[in-house]
């Protein structure tokens, strides 16, 4: 696995972290698991990073020296390519390391994919996961701070050609690749992520609301995920205000998990403050809460004490979120863009919501909290069907999919 940019770790390094350390690190553990040997290479990003780390029996981590050992900005790391490169080579060689299969994670690492092999006389396949795609990114980007340079479309562009195989995980997504990308169809999986079933479960939600310091009487709408535009935070605030003012009597409260709250507000991302000015603007102070990140082993709790998890994404490649709601028994509504959404059938249309819709959207959060038969009915079905989506099985169709190569 090369994961450049992000460790898989980063939660237990106190980094930010996204939907693709989770797929990195889950994804590798499964493997190792199942008696495949993985060792995940990342850029080492502080000084007491240990240049090997054991995580469990099959898998290792292995942090590699590529400019400056601090968090950079993504668009400024391909300049550290050939370093990382280079650190590869030697540490493969200096151990005498061979493997069967190179799974690049995000374009950075599939530009180091194509460099490894440069520089080998026998190649390695290349298996690229994009986790996003810059021209979807682009398409959705409100200012020019968003949108993606012409380098990473390039580099997409170029790797669509000269990767393996490729993994997409959605129906949607693969459609991007072959319309926008013109990858060949053929060499493209579509392989949804997995989701741990051990950690995320049903439990009783008092206890779960106890845990997270909630009241018993607080119906909370929970949002998981980086504080960034594309992300819909916005739209919701506005369904939120809708749904009070519509419905008084309904005592609702949005909590919001993740963004770095622990410095003062003044040193806040831009989008934090835009979002608390908006929660100003809107009187919305005693009904939303930013909670800040939590961990992966934190995340239950907050998901079975809440009534409904909403992720109103303009983009999104395919919503670990959600996943991990469904298979805590939580109903979740999402956007018709996410490539989870084309998991959720006919019957629960009631859980897809449309990009900037405030006013539709909060009649579907008042359905759910007013509808006590269609919301068990939805939170037993959604369940189940993450079943179908653990690691275990997932694993599985990765592991054919390296076989066949």
């Amino acid at each position: 696995m090369i994961s450049f940019h992000t460790c898989p770790l980063a939660s237990k390094e106190g980094k930010e972290t996204g939907g693709m350390n989770v797929y990195v690190l889950e994804l590798s553990k499964a493997l190792a698991r199942s008696g495949v040997d993985v060792d995940i290479y990342t850029r080492s990003q502080d000084e007491a990073n240990p240049p090997i780390e054991e995580i469990i029996p099959h898998l290792r981590l292995i942090h590699l020296p590529a400019g400056p050992k601090k968090t950079i900005e993504k668009k400024l790391l391909a300049q550290y390519i050939p370093e990382f490169t280079n650190a590869f080579l030697a540490f493969t060689q200096e151990y005498t390391l061979t493997y069967d299969v190179l799974h690049c994670h995000y374009y950075l690492s599939g530009l180091i994919g194509l460099e490894i092999n440069k520089k080998k006389e026998k190649r390695y396949p290349i298996i690229m996961t994009f986790h996003t795609l810059a021209l979807m990114k682009n398409l959705v980007a409100r200012d020019e701070f968003e949108k993606e340079e012409l380098e990473r479309i390039n580099a997409e562009i170029l790797l669509t050609q000269q990767a393996t195989h490729i993994f997409a995980p959605s129906d949607s997504d693969m459609n991007y690749l072959e319309y926008l990308y013109q990858a060949d169809i053929h060499k493209i999986s579509v392989i949804p992520p997995g989701v741990d079933t051990a950690l995320f479960k049903p439990m009783d939600k008092e206890e779960a609301k106890k845990a997270i310091g909630a009241k018993k009487e607080d119906k909370i709408l929970l949002f998981v995920g980086r504080i960034e535009p594309l992300k819909g935070l916005d739209m919701l605030l506005y369904a939120v205000k809708v749904l009070i003012m519509k419905n008084p009597e309904l005592s609702v409260c949005l909590w919001i998990v993740g963004g770095d709250i622990l410095q003062k507000k003044e040193l806040w991302s831009h989008q934090l403050k835009m979002l608390q000015q908006l929660k100003e603007i809107l009187n919305l102070s005693t009904h939303v809460r930013f909670l800040g990140q939590k961990t992966q082993e934190e995340l239950p709790r907050y998901y079975n004490a809440a009534e409904m998890v909403i992720m109103p994404s303009h983009y999104e490649s395919f919503g670990m979120v959600t996943l991990e709601a469904m298979a805590c028994g939580v109903p979740v509504i999402t956007t018709n863009v996410a490539g989870v959404s084309q998991l959720i059938d006919k019957q629960h249309a009631a859980l897809i919501t449309s990009v900037n819709n405030p006013l539709l959207l909060a009649s579907q959060i008042k359905f759910l909290l007013t509808n006590d038969a269609a919301h068990k009915q939805m939170s037993k079905d959604l369940q189940e069907k993450a079943q179908d989506l653990s690691w275990d099985v997932i694993v599985n169709k990765i592991i054919n999919v390296y076989d066949s190569i």
